[in-house]
This record gives structure tokens, sequence and C-alpha cells, in this order.
């Protein structure tokens, strides 16, 4: 059975039939039951797929990371077919031995004796439409309330604009569209959040390209090495606002497992605050990235002060850092297990 969306069987169809034609190889797509049972069969050579509809910074490393862990569970090469996929990110994939397929038929696939290398074909201009108002900044924070949440789900309007600090407007317009995405469904005048794992891929790609630099409010830099050392006595919970550690710091708390070499922090003070508090230092290359609170305050996370483990999980996926990638896996599993 097909498990795959209908934009992805297109992305897939195309990049294939531009493949065959400017490599002149048998080339065979075969499906499973499953979705990951999709693979792509080259010269008789197997690759487990994963397909994009396009490849960003929000993505790039999420996009073949998750997919390599089916490869290697299934014994197979992979690869990630996309859409559309950024010059320098499709030279970063080649540096790392990524392997990977546009629908113009550009490509990088290297596995044992098979190489293909296309570059520079040009893809079809796709006229611009109204891009969807669920994975922009509004829609990012409901449905963040949504994930950490789910019963959020159930809230008013009303409520649920106060709790992701948006308009009431926005609020009606971004739960329409997740019930026209199959994100949401309506029965028996309840509502229920389902393709949660699809959802939380899309959020967590959307919240890298989007809100997150918009939140970024500076670098900074530990001002002794002692800091450094013993980070995890830092005194942020002697701030007056709310200060509380993301990324990798959290994910080492949360789980006992990572050693952390860069440090988030999320607060709903001015950056300028947490100089005094924190004894920090402004730094252009610094090692902590402070980012503006986008979300209420929940009590339950205070206790660590972490942020919400979805968060951590975002942060983590986003790094591009392989060790970072395998916590958040962890996270996922054990923190978030109605979302996986």
């Amino acid at each position: 059975m097909n498990r795959l969306l209908k934009n992805e069987q297109d992305i897939l169809k195309e990049a294939v039939s531009k493949l065959k034609e400017f490599s002149g190889l048998p080339i065979e797509i075969k499906h499973g039951k499953l979705k990951n049972d999709t693979n792509l069969v080259i010269a008789n050579i197997s690759f487990v797929v994963n397909i994009k509809s396009g490849i960003t910074k929000g993505n790039k490393v999420a996009a073949f990371s998750l997919l390599n862990n089916d490869s290697a569970e299934g014994g197979l090469p992979a690869i990630v077919v996309t859409g559309y996929i950024p010059t320098e990110i499709a030279k970063e994939y080649v540096a790392k031995g990524i392997n990977y397929l546009d629908i113009a038929g550009n490509c990088s696939i290297r596995y044992k004796d098979l190489i293909i290398q296309i570059e520079g074909k040009k893809r079809e201009r796709i006229a611009k439409t109204n891009q969807s108002r669920a994975f922009q900044e509004a829609g990012i924070k409901i449905i963040f309330n949504l994930l950490t949440n789910p019963g959020n789900i159930q809230l008013t309007y009303r409520e649920l604009a106060r709790r992701a600090d948006v308009s009431l407007g926005s609020v009606g317009s971004v739960m329409q569209e997740l019930i026209e995405l199959n994100f949401i469904l309506v029965a028996n005048n309840k509502k229920i959040l389902k393709n949660k794992p699809v959802l939380l891929e899309r959020w967590v790609t959307a919240y890298h390209d989007v809100l997150r630099p918009r939140i970024l409010l500076k670098k900074m830099r530990f001002t002794n090495v002692e800091q450094f050392n013993h980070w995890d006595t830092h005194p942020i919970q002697d701030s007056e606002g709310v200060v509380l550690w993301g990324g990798e710091p959290a994910a080492s708390l949360l789980t006992n497992y990572l050693s952390p070499e860069k440090f988030t922090i999320y607060t709903n003070e001015s950056w300028q605050d947490l100089i005094p508090d924190l004894k920090l230092a402004p730094a252009e290359n610094g090692d902590i990235e402070i980012l503006k609170m986008f979300w209420q305050e929940e009590e339950k996370y205070r206790e660590k002060y972490i942020v919400p483990p979805l968060l951590i999980y975002a942060d983590l996926m986003g790094s591009g850092i392989g060790r970072n990638i395998e916590t958040g896996k962890m996270i996922l599993e054990n923190e978030l297990p109605d979302i996986k």
C-alpha cells in the first residue's frame, strides 16, 4: 500500500523521470506497507527515500538524520528526494556524502561503484501562491501550544490566543487551515490533533526558518572559564524575570546524557539585564545565545529551569551536530511519547 502523500508522490515521480532522462540508468520506485518503506532502486541498488517539498536551513539536518536512522536499521543507503535544494546546501550535502535528488534532476548519488553527479539543471519556475499561515509566526506559536499540551486544542480561541500571544483572528484562520491540512479532526463537537509526527516535523522546520531568527536577541560569552566549566551552578534563577535553559544545557539537565558546548537561554527580560545578573558579556561569536520567550511559562518546567521538552528537541535537531540529534531522538522517545 502506498502511504505517500499526493505531493510526495508527485515530487518522487518527477525527480525519477528527470534522473532517468539524464542518467540513462534503470530506475524503479518500490513501495512497502509503511511510508518509510519507499525505496528507490537505481541500477539494482536500493536506497531508502525521504521526500521533502524543499530543503531549508531549518530542515536540512533533520531531513537526513531521521532518514539515516531508517537506513541503518534496514542496512540500505539513503537518499533525500526534494522539490528544491539551495545550491549552498547541495554543496554541503556533497561534502558530507549525503545523497540527494531534486525534481530538476540535479543530484549527488554515491554508493560503492555507483556515482551520479548532475548539476546545473534549471527548475521550472512555479507561480507563488499564498503561504500557509499555519507555519508562519502566529501559526508556529499556536502549534507550539497544541503540541506541548494537546489538551489545549479544546480551549476557546480567545484563551488560545492569550496563551500563544497572537490575535484572535490568527487563531481562527490557523485552526481552520490545520483542519484542511488534516492535522485536526473535528468530531462530536471536539477537536482531535492528528498526524502529529508530520506536524512536529513541519513545525521544527518552520520554527528554525521563520520564528527562531526573529527571537534571537544576542550572542554572548561567559566572563570567565569557571562559568563554562560549572555552567549548571549558574544562578539563572536569581534573575528578576523568567530565565530558562534551552538547547544543549536543557538537554543535559533533562537527560543527564549530554555535556553542553553551546549554551541557549530563553528569557522574557532584555539581554542587557542579563549582563549583570548572569555575569555575561556580548560577543559576536559567543558560545551563548539569548532568545526571547514566545510562550506563557508553565510552572512545571521551572523545576530544572528548562524550556518545554518540545523546544529542547527543536533546538537540538536544528543544530546540525550528531550528538545533539542523538539526544533529541532520546527526548522524543522519552519526553514526547504522544507525538512520535
